[in-house]
């Protein structure tokens, strides 16, 4: 026996004792105490014999006298569930259910209680566990006589709560006693008993959410047929009851009543008029339920509905709100006391305050669900909502104050929006309706900033911010009001410092959205409450004022503009209350980081009038500095200072504090390297000279280990602050040159080296050459870099990968820039090397590509020879030397145009087998050049490319709408009108053109802000007709160009949805027309000339949800995409992904549909590969099966769709299946060990 057993032995012993003193010393209950600690401990085990003791000693002492026993014994039974074999829970379930049925009230809630407590730990049947369900369905039989038998209420109220739970918890897996379960509970909505009832109700929720179609449909039509005529004689508890329990349905299984809810919402509707509150309330949670699970249904009905909150939101019959106006010409004083008279109508036996706060949440989840109507909702909800903010009833305020706060959020512009110049857009007009109704927001809100209720006031802060969020400068006209309530709050000692913490953030996040003028007139008003904050004794409170007071320096005293406000007035009281902060040691340490950078903000922005303050100040960060607690906000804080503009005298600190950051720079902790390294470039800028040069020294003598490929952004930050030092003080480089140059040209060999590196490196180069005398020769450097290359042996190709060779050759024309008079001999050399035979393909390769930068830059003399060298090298056998050679070509051309550039034009006439080469050469000609040098040659180039249009080779093609669009950059209000006629001169002849003239519509689409957008996006709804092109190879083209611009620049293409969205759906269909059989041999193998243009369709598709989900109606889009689960194996792939992405960010719409939606997965889950299959076709079927599962996975997060009974088989057949099991268990591994990895990054 263990020595746990053991022990446990000794306590039962105890709690068997019969022995009175026993009981008397209490020894029993600490026995039992015990035992519970014993059973909570995971490494407890326990044998066959001491489980049937356990059990049978616990399930006597629930008969116990003493009630504190009874509820220890109760404990117990949670942890000893996982702990014995399933027979003894079985045993003791029986038990509990015999008791239940007991004479004596107290066992009876002692089993209850018990029941309970053994159901809720029991191991979910997802987790493969069959003990749940054996246990349940042996409870749920007795559960049901109990609650049918009706002898007494007790026992049917507790009989109705465990099936409540049970259901709630594992309703699908009791699907055999689904129906007589239904038949149980419909019967007790008719009960006398309210209690009775309402718990009904809610089992049938939760019974609703997990039964078969056919009992669903049942419970329904029961609903409604008891549902009388609202002119129909009827008892209302009955009615009330019934619409309670709609509810419920719609609350727990909405999803499933959409085919029901045109023969249900007219009803409610009526009902929703009876002079009955309670019934009121609930025929408005039913409506919000509906709104929310099944809001394309509940289209019909919305103005309905609509009509209906606007009516009971303000139905409040006992108090009289006629007086408002004369209110507001009173004083503060009588403000308060005609609102507490108001107070008196408040009545105990009131409902009303129920209606009116089911309204605002029915308004909420309207306005959530239906945001296509935000138009309407501004007109028609949005004024109803303001005049409601008068509302007496705090926890109606709130629900009012939320909804308006959601309809904020749904008028908010988009990410990347634009809007129109000529014509306003929607989002456009809705951002007017709303700046309209500010004043009335102000108005409406301006006694509440100043109300006694704490929450009242919350809720103003929480909406003016969001307000402020949407439409950013819109409260600075009203900026007294609101000063006036922040001042409210900062000093309203009288109640919780959360009010001024929230005030606090408010105004933080006002100086962040409105104009600083607006905030000068109210500073002697706003600073001093802040002031009193800073010193406040509550770490939270002082540590946002710190955050307020450090926005409040860097807004009101910019340092990229002049200064509109004198700060001398205030300047000493900040600094005073700021440096108080920064000496005490005793603080929390948010706030302690606080104050160090309030103080680095304060001495940036404003240390020219600190005066002798400054010195001071200057050595207390020093001090922080060394405090390995405060160093990281200490060095950031002295970043904001070397920064400054003003100009500040460091000296004091400067030879202390840089050998302690260079100490940073060994340390693990990589924030406060990244910090340390930016504080040095910035001390290294601002000071020059007056850096001490021996701590220089002691610095740089740490940089070389940093210039490392183990991390980019450190080693980018460590030659930024190189390049520094090589400007102001070269000779204290002389040491660290040699190494670093070293560690440096391995970082160069670096394939992944980015982009910022590169140029880091380039600058670093550039200032070692340009100093004099130059740290580091010219020849020397360009050795160096160049050594790798042309000391590679053989000639097997570049041994080296190809992005090194543009590293180095940026790098070397990065040296030819810095020294203009050794360009020419650089570009000699390099001509030389590429045209000797001895030389290797790298050598070649390098050569080009270092040509293609320098030769701008050399001048007339090495150009001439080089047009001949170039042309003989685009007919090299090696692909990399003409590839190179190409790309060399347009780049020295672009340097100059008129010589080069009608001679490469002339090149592409006259040599058709080299015109891809020579178009590649064009490409980076015309990306290069200057768009005034280009103007004289357009028409030219125009020409010629278009002749090229109907090339037959797509990769042609290609080129050639790389080179228009980039031809078009130079004159676009000239060049793109011609696309339109274009297109139109070309049909329906010459498809080939036109989907390339689509093609270089995409490539003038970027990532970043251009010019060319406003007039692109007149054009986007022209270029987008082309959907409707008989040619296949021109919708696709479209397809990709729309897909371009909704992942690129949404804002081009959201208004237009409206007509793109159908072509885009008819492309997604299977057209039979374009499938054909092509024998091979003895074999028949299908094409699918369609495949192509369906793929970019539902690659559209998962854009959209990217960028537009805001315009899509999702249930239609479910449609395609329920289509595309049933395509082929590309279209399979990409829709698994979307129905994850869409469980997500739409779970309301997919779960309605989650029966239709996971045959398809099932199918591809559990499909078979074929017997002789190729180990491609293997690898294909794993891969499908792998995403399919993945959207299993996506699906199982939504809260309510394991009681969906489909869901439930496929769950069960799942775990019954090794194969899908395993395959089951890796997806969800993936998706947490991708999350742990998220939250590492945000860390």
């Amino acid at each position: 026996m263990s020595t746990g057993s053991f022990y446990i032995s000794s306590l039962l012993e105890k709690m068997t004792s019969s022995d009175k003193d026993f009981r008397e010393t209490e020894l029993w209950f600490m026995a039992t105490s015990d035992l519970m600690s014993e059973l909570q401990k995971d490494s407890i085990q326990l044998d066959e014999d001491s489980e049937r003791k356990v059990v049978r000693t616990l399930l006597r002492l629930l008969e116990d006298r003493s009630g504190e026993v009874q509820n220890l014994a109760v404990k117990c039974l949670g942890p000893l569930v996982g702990k014995v074999k399933e027979y003894q829970v079985e045993n003791i379930v029986d038990t509990l259910c015999a008791s239940m049925r007991s004479d004596k009230e107290q066992l009876r809630d002692i089993a209850g209680i018990g029941l309970k407590t053994v159901l809720s730990e029991l191991p979910p049947a997802a987790t493969g566990s069959g003990l749940a369900i054996n246990v349940c369905r042996k409870v749920t039989g007795q559960l049901t006589s109990a609650i049918a038998q009706q002898e007494d209420v007790a026992v049917q109220l507790e009989a109705l709560d465990i099936l409540s739970d049970m259901l709630s918890r594992l309703g699908a897996p009791l699907g055999a006693f689904h129906a007589s379960l239904l038949h149980c509970l419909l019967p007790q909505l008719s009960s006398p008993r309210l209690a009775v009832r309402k718990r009904a109700v809610v089992a049938l929720g939760h019974l609703a959410a997990a039964c078969s179609t056919d009992l669903f449909v049942e419970l329904a039509d029961h609903l409604v047929d008891r549902l009388p005529g609202p002119r129909a004689p009827a008892s209302p508890a009955a009615i009330r009851t019934l619409i309670q329990c709609l509810g419920s349905v719609g609350r727990q299984a909405g999803h499933r009543l959409g085919a029901h809810l045109g023969r249900l919402v007219p009803m409610v509707e009526e009902f929703c008029n009876l002079d009955d509150d309670e019934l009121r309330e609930s025929c408005l949670q039913a409506f919000e339920a509906f709104l929310r699970k099944c809001p394309k249904e509940m289209d019909p009905h919305v103005p309905n509905v609509t009509s209906l909150c606007l009516q009971h939101m303000k139905h409040d019959p006992n108090y009289d709100h006629d007086s408002d106006e004369e209110e507001q010409m009173e004083t503060e004083d009588s403000e308060f006391s005609e609102q507490e008279s108001g107070d008196e109508y408040s009545d105990d036996d009131d409902m009303s305050w129920k209606v009116r706060r089911a309204a605002a949440k029915c308004m909420a989840a309207l306005i959530s669900s239906r945001p296509d109507l935000l138009p309407d909702f501004h007109c028609t909800l949005a004024p109803a909502l303001i005049r409601r903010f008068k509302e007496r009833e705090e926890n109606v305020k709130a629900d009012i104050f939320g909804a308006y706060v959601i309809l904020l959020r749904h008028t908010r512009p988009p990410k990347g929006w634009l809007e129109a110049v000529e014509e306003p857009t929607q989002t456009g007009r809705n951002l007017n309706m709303l700046r309209a109704q500010v004043p009335l927001v102000i108005k409406a809100l301006q006694r509440q900033l100043k109300d006694r209720s704490v929450r009242t006031r919350q809720g103003c802060f929480g909406l003016f911010t969001e307000l402020a969020g949407v439409l950013p400068g819109s409260l600075a006209e009203h900026m007294a009001v609101l000063v006036s309530g922040i001042v409210f709050s900062l000093t309203d000692y009288s109640s919780s410092s959360t009010i001024r913490m929230d005030a606090l953030a408010f105004l933080q996040g006002l100086l962040g959205t409105e104009p600083a003028e607006a905030f000068h007139p109210h500073l002697p008003t706003l600073l001093p409450p802040v002031m009193a904050c800073v010193a406040d004794p509550f770490y939270k409170v002082a540590a946002e004022a710190l955050l307020v007071l450090q926005e409040l320096v860097r807004t009101l005293w910019p340092l990229d503009r002049p200064r509109l406000l004198d700060p001398e007035p205030y300047v000493g009281e900040m600094s005073t209350a700021t440096l108080s902060r920064l000496r005490a040691t005793d603080l929390d340490q948010e706030v302690k980081e606080r104050a160090i950078s309030c103080v680095g903000h304060l001495v940036g922005h404003l240390g020219d009038r600190l005066g002798d303050d400054l010195e001071p100040t200057l050595m207390l960060l020093l001090d922080r500095l060394r405090n390995e607690i405060t160093r990281l906000p200490a060095v950031k804080a002295l970043t904001l200072v070397a920064v400054s503009p003003l100009q500040l005298d460091l000296q004091p600190i400067l030879a202390e504090a840089l050998p302690i950051l260079a100490s940073f720079l060994r340390k693990n902790q990589r924030a406060l390297r990244l910090a340390t390294l930016a504080a040095l470039d910035a001390l290294a800028q601002s000071q020059g000279l007056g850096l001490p040069p021996p701590a220089v020294r002691t610095v740089l003598a740490e940089l070389p280990a940093l210039v490392s490929e183990n991390d980019m952004h450190v080693a980018q930050l460590a030659v930024d602050f190189l390049t520094t030092v090589a400007q102001t003080q070269p000779t204290s480089l002389v040491e660290v040159s040699g190494p670093v140059l070293e560690e440096l040209l391995q970082l160069l060999h670096s394939p992944l080296l980015p982009a910022g590196v590169l140029a880091a490196t380039e600058g670093f180069l550039q200032a070692l050459v340009g100093t004099r005398p130059p740290c580091v020769e010219y020849s020397e450097l360009i050795s160096l870099l160049t050594a790798p290359v042309y000391n590679q042996a053989g000639d097997g190709g570049p041994g080296l990968h190809k992005q090194v060779f543009h590293s180095l050759a940026r790098c070397v024309a990065a040296l030819s820039a810095a020294c203009p008079q050794e360009a020419a001999g650089t570009a000699s050399r390099l001509v030389c090397d590429a045209r000797s035979p001895h030389s290797s393909t790298g050598v070649k390769v390098l050569a080009f590509l270092s040509l293609a930068e320098v030769g701008q830059v050399a001048g007339p003399g090495p150009q001439r020879e080089l047009k001949t060298v170039l042309l003989e090298a685009l007919g090299s056998p090696n692909e990399d030397v003409r590839a190179a050679a190409a790309y060399a070509l347009g780049r020295v051309g672009a340097g100059n145009l008129p010589d080069f550039l009608p001679f490469l034009l002339a090149q592409i006439e006259a040599q058709p087998r080299r015109q891809y080469l020579l178009l590649h050469a064009l490409r980076e000609a015309l990306g290069a050049a200057q768009p005034d040098n280009l103007k004289p040659y357009v028409e030219d180039v125009w020409a010629l490319l278009f002749q090229r249009c109907e090339s037959p080779e797509e990769g042609t093609r290609c080129v050639v709408a790389e080179c228009i669009a980039k031809l078009v950059f130079v004159n676009p209000p000239f060049l793109l009108p011609r696309f339109r006629k274009q297109l139109a001169a070309v049909f329906p002849g010459q498809p080939y053109t036109r989907s390339t003239v689509i093609t270089a519509v995409k490539f003038l689409i970027s990532d970043q802000p251009h010019s060319i957008d406003p007039l692109l996006k007149s054009f986007i709804a022209e270029f987008m007709e082309s959907l409707q092109d008989p040619d296949l190879n021109v919708r696709r083209a479209t397809l990709t160009f729309f897909n371009s611009a909704v992942h690129n620049k949404p804002s081009l293409v959201r208004d237009l949805l409206d007509d793109i969205l159908p072509l885009l759906y008819q492309e997604t269909k299977i057209r039979r027309d374009l499938i054909r059989e092509v024998e091979m041999g003895p074999f028949k193998h299908t094409v699918d000339d369609g495949l192509d243009v369906r793929k970019a369709a539902f690659e559209c598709m998962y854009s959209l949800l990217e960028s537009c989900l805001g315009q899509l109606d999702i249930c239609e889009f479910l449609n395609h995409v329920e289509d595309g689960l049933k395509d082929h194996y590309d279209i399979r792939m990409l829709t698994f992904i979307m129905l994850a992405r869409l469980a997500t960010l739409c779970p309301a719409p997919v779960l309605q549909r989650v029966d239709r939606l996971i045959e398809p997965l099932r199918a591809t889950c559990t499909a078979k590969v074929k017997a002789g299959s190729v180990k491609q076709e293997l690898e294909k079927q794993d891969e499908l099966k792998r995403s399919a599962m993945r959207a299993v996975a996506a699906l199982l997060t939504i809260p309510e769709v394991r009681k969906s009974p489909s869901v439930a088989d496929f769950s069960a057949q799942i775990r019954s299946n090794p194969e899908l099991t395993t395959l089951f268990e890796s997806i969800q591994k993936d998706t947490a060990s991708g999350s742990s990895m998220d939250s590492m990054e945000l860390s």
